[in-house]
């Protein structure tokens, strides 16, 4: 069987491949024809040279929608013709943080297209257990599963109140699913954004109730005047930028929570008095749970999300070594770029 794959050999250099792929499974593999790839930042950061946890060569690819073709046994769970998402976290199940249901953040994480190959492919072997199947979904919505999941997590881990308000600094898709997910929550979300195209899509698409594209001089008093005096219950930063990162602390209130949800090659530094005195709650989220793909599924399949705006851009296997610097332009207006194989 003949397998097509593209290989990221260094920063800026794709290369398309075809190879013969053994079709021997072990105990619990599935292999699963792919579909449709989603395209996100941590590729165009691969892509670019800037991404934590990376070592080239690598297949990119982890945002999967995909048929199960091939079992290596028969499971009341799973069935050839299946079509699944794939949740690309792949954990050793028997870690600390394993064994206390933090699979996401196991201590021998490997991520599909970040440390080990992905699915920028035609067919790729995972775990069974991986896979998320609906009869409902197209393999494109099914692409969109694990994305949506990083804000979905997110929003599980600030555990914010109904009727809070939370402000998501960052409008790329990983900052809008946060807003996708709050707004599920009845939590009243501002976003702030400097690319004026992503805020009126959060306004559009997602129902934020207020949007900000700041000066370099916006500030915590700023924000007060939009938000009738106060400041945000929870502040997620969802750029991976290391200015935003340390000044995001500057628009929590006090008592509240600041949500790293994007990260960066880096250190970060923040004011320690301003952080004792207002009592703040600094967290970082990471990747997502298999319960959250499961819930996500079904929030579609009810069409309590509407993915379809969401993708913006596309193209075909062979063409993305030569669109994927197009894709990156800010001018593009590329909210989700998907690959179809």
């Amino acid at each position: 069987m003949i397998n097509k794959h593209i290989v990221l050999h260094k920063p800026g250099k794709f290369e398309y491949k075809e190879n013969d792929i053994d079709i021997k499974l072990s105990e619990g593999e599935a292999l699963i024809q792919i579909k449709k790839i989603g395209v996100c930042g941590t590729d165009y950061h691969a892509f670019k040279g800037n991404q934590p946890f990376f070592s080239y060569p690598r297949v990119l690819g982890h945002e999967l929608g995909a048929e199960i073709i091939q079992l290596h046994s028969a499971t009341e769970s799973h069935k050839i013709g299946d079509r699944v998402a794939v949740e690309p976290y792949l954990n050793c199940g028997k870690c600390q943080p394993c064994r206390n249901n933090k699979s996401n953040c196991c201590e021998q994480l490997k991520v599909l297209g970040v440390h080990v190959d992905g699915g920028m492919a035609s067919f790729l072997k995972v775990p069974v257990n991986k896979l998320h199947r609906s009869s409902l979904l197209s393999f494109e919505h099914l692409a969109t599963i694990e994305f949506l999941g990083i804000g979905a997590h997110a929003v599980e881990r600030a555990e914010i109140k109904k009727g809070s308000t939370a402000l998501v600094i960052g409008a790329g898709p990983i900052g809008l699913s946060v807003v996708q997910f709050a707004k599920l929550k009845g939590i009243k979300v501002v976003v702030m954004d400097f690319n004026k195209n992503r805020l009126k899509f959060a306004e559009s698409q997602l129902e934020a109730d207020h949007t900000i594209c700041p000066d370099q001089d916006f500030s915590a008093d700023n924000l007060r005047e939009i938000l009738n005096g106060d400041l945000p219950d929870v502040v997620f930063d969802a750029t991976g930028n290391k200015a935003s990162m340390e000044n995001a602390l500057n628009f929590v209130c006090s008592g509240g929570k600041l949500i790293y949800v994007g990260l960066f090659i880096g250190d970060v530094q923040f004011h320690d008095p301003l952080f004792h005195k207002n009592e703040i709650t600094l967290m970082a989220t990471r990747n997502a749970l298999p319960s959250e793909f499961q819930k996500i599924i079904s929030l579609m399949e009810q069409n309590k999300i509407d993915i379809n705006q969401w993708i913006t851009h596309r193209c075909n296997f062979k063409e993305f070594p030569n669109t994927i610097e197009k894709w990156i332009d800010p001018d593009q207006m590329a909210i989700k770029g998907m690959i179809s194989v």
